[in-house]
């Protein structure tokens, strides 16, 4: 027999959606299951990955929503939070992230050896108080693991960012931090913006010079996120919302490369039209097999597998009993299983619920759909498989 987990991390409120695939020979699957933990108290925008060891890194923010702090701490996941170890503040100069907007929430990635990056929508520190243009911060865990390195603005030339920012690392040493913004020189607004990458090839030591990685003019949504991943191959995908056609175009697109983000391919996803931004979000599962994708498009969140060509290899799967919803979440497990979690409500400065949703590698739902409500306000969700 064998017993797989997926956590869904909901500050503040943490779902443990429990894979208890409990297998005699020839007996069906059983339905998973789901509990409830709480995490600390004024915690929002979990962030969490789990490394290759069995331990989950955790990032979130606390403070005021307009200029807080981002903390990390680990834990085994057979003792789950409670046995979580004392918090590490990541950014080093006091009040400089944000979680206003909820989509400039902190991203996190696991590279070689197990080190810990995070990037954040950063803000020059002035009295506790958000100080526009908000760049590019990141910083990385020490050798020692006791405190994360000095917060660093990966913004050499560029500026004016708006949306989320996301990180990917492999096991090579090579840490790609993505952003969307503008060159100084444009002034077309969001159709002048486009996607930039500085990338490491050791580890987070150093990072290049960013250069905007669009092989074609695309715009980007100014206020959405982003979401990047790396797979086992060193395949790099990353998902971002266009502005196309004076901000009325705003497609989910898709990019990848193959070598190490020196080439990128690109293509549209989903079409939506809608001349607003929607502040949405994206989530990337490459655990098993095909990537897996999850969008918004058109007040409705949907997921689906990637293939080669950067199309989707079937069709999309829209959340159930959902006609209004947001902040997609995507995690895989071993044998190919999807856990799908979304917002409903949400909006803001105004919290919500949120639901989720066990299917196989085939689309065809497992178990019941869940659902509870006591989401934060700014808040979103994150999730991770054993």
């Amino acid at each position: 027999m064998t017993s797989l987990t997926i956590k869904i991390l909901a500050l503040p409120f943490a779902i443990m959606t429990v894979f208890a695939f409990a297998r005699p020979r020839l007996l069906p699957l059983p339905a998973p299951k789901v509990s409830l933990e709480a995490l600390p108290a004024g915690s929002i925008q979990p962030q969490s990955v789990i490394d290759a060891k069995g331990t989950v890194h955790l990032v979130y923010f606390k403070g005021a929503p307009e200029a807080g702090d981002l903390w990390y701490c680990k834990y085994k996941v057979t003792d789950g939070i409670s046995g979580a170890s004392a918090p590490l503040r990541v950014n080093s100069d006091p009040n400089t992230a944000t979680a206003m907007g909820t989509i400039r929430s902190e991203q996190i990635a696991i590279g070689v050896d197990g080190r810990v990056h995070v990037v954040w929508n950063g803000l020059a520190p002035k009295n506790g108080k958000p100080y526009a243009p908000m760049y590019l911060a990141y910083a990385r865990l020490k050798d020692s693991g006791t405190n994360f390195e000095q917060q660093r603005n990966l913004c050499k030339w560029t500026g004016n960012l708006d949306g989320g920012s996301t990180v990917a690392a492999d096991g090579k040493g090579n840490v790609y931090a993505l952003w969307h913004t503008s060159p100084p020189e444009v002034k077309l607004g969001e159709e002048g913006r486009g996607v930039f990458m500085s990338i490491s090839h050791d580890g987070g030591k150093t990072f290049s010079r960013e250069r905007m990685i669009n092989p074609d003019p695309t715009g980007a949504c100014a206020c959405c996120s982003m979401k990047a991943v790396v797979d086992a191959t060193g395949r790099a995908t990353v998902l971002f919302r266009a502005a196309r056609n004076k901000g009325t175009e705003r497609d989910t697109m898709v990019m990848t490369s193959t070598d190490h983000g020196g080439q990128w391919k690109m293509r549209s996803l989903d079409a939506w039209k809608l001349d607003a931004c929607p502040m949405s979000s994206f989530s990337l599962a490459d655990d098993s097999g095909p990537t897996v994708a999850a969008w918004e498009t058109k007040e409705q969140v949907f997921w689906g597998l990637l293939g080669s060509d950067n199309q989707l290899t079937g069709k999309s799967v829209v959340a159930p009993g959902a006609p209004k919803s947001k902040h997609p979440v995507v995690v895989t497990n071993n044998r190919g299983d999807v856990l799908f979690a979304w917002t409903e409500g949400t909006g803001w400065n105004r919290g919500g619920s949120f639901s989720w949703q066990v299917y196989d590698k085939a689309g065809s739902a497992i178990g019941a759909r869940g659902h509870a409500d006591g989401l934060a306000v700014w808040s979103l969700l994150s999730a991770y498989a054993k």
